[in-house]
């Protein structure tokens, strides 16, 4: 894990939020001093506090760990199940005929 770049993208999103450091540290109840070392990628985080800083800067844990999660396909039919899981079984059907369609019109873009 590249703690410099997650804290480089902690850092851009808290500034899009117009929060300092002391502001956002307070809201997940954590330290300035610790809120500076993640930032600056010079300490890890908890999962615990990862779900603070998400949930406050309004994104998501996988948009901050994006660079960190290889796209295989296992990994890939994962994250399709945590879409679709809890759905009622008719949205899941439209959502498999979206793709259905989707995937169609890749294949008559190629041809």
């Amino acid at each position: 894990m590249d703690y410099k770049r997650l804290g480089k993208r902690i850092r851009e999103e808290r500034i899009k939020l117009n929060l300092t450091q002391a502001q956002l540290a307070e809201a997940i109840d954590i330290s300035d001093t610790y809120m500076g070392a993640i930032e600056r990628g010079e300490r890890s985080l908890t999962l615990d506090t990862l779900v603070k800083l998400v949930n406050r800067l309004g994104v998501t844990v996988d948009y901050m760990l994006s660079d960190f999660v290889s796209d295989n396909n296992s990994n890939i039919l994962e994250q399709f199940k945590q879409i679709i899981d809890g759905q009622p079984l008719e949205r899941k059907q439209m959502a498999i005929n979206v793709l259905r369609t989707l995937f169609s019109y890749f294949e008559k873009e190629v041809e």
